[in-house]
């Protein structure tokens, strides 16, 4: 692949990324509870992380016309477990803009997912290959902590409104 096409691809990594993170700042301003607002200042964090690795390797990219070996963090899949308080998800359906933060988000992070998995099977890179089967898998941990809210407060939006069809 052309470097201008790899350093195209890294651009829109970086911009789905900052526009990650100031959405999940954004509603983190917004959120009247202080654990949804610590959700949400979580998930931009994250974000933001991914931003400078992203911002690290364009940067070597355009200098060097290759990916650097770098050390990846693990993940954490005990968030879920953490966020999913009973407290969390009455909070977050109580609040309609919050709840539909969430539901925005899911689209957010299935656009990243869409872009980092589709660039780690099209790479020869080695390190390019990791760094998006990194991003892959946070962004699918992210996509799955917010399925699983959504799930959550749909059904609780249900059962307080008798929606339920048994």
């Amino acid at each position: 692949m052309s470097e201008v096409k790899v350093l195209e691809i890294l651009k829109s990594a970086l911009l789905l990324e900052i526009r990650g993170k100031v959405f999940y700042q954004k509603t983190a301003a917004e959120a009247q509870n202080e654990s949804v607002r610590d959700f949400f200042e979580q998930m931009a964090d994250e974000e933001d992380g991914h931003i400078k690795i992203l911002s690290k390797q364009y940067s070597a990219y355009k200098e060097k016309g290759k990916f650097e070996p770098q050390a990846l963090s693990s993940f954490d899949n005990a968030v879920v477990d953490k966020v999913l308080t009973e407290t969390f998800k009455n909070n977050v359906a109580a609040a309609s803009f919050e709840s539909a933060a969430v539901s925005a988000a899911m689209g957010m992070e299935q656009r990243a997912i869409d872009l980092y998995s589709q660039r780690a099977t099209e790479t020869v890179d080695p390190e390019e290959k990791k760094l998006y089967e990194w991003l892959t898998r946070w962004e699918t941990l992210h996509l799955e902590t917010l399925a699983e809210i959504d799930r959550q407060i749909t059904e609780t939006i249900w059962h307080d409104h008798s929606f339920w069809p048994f």
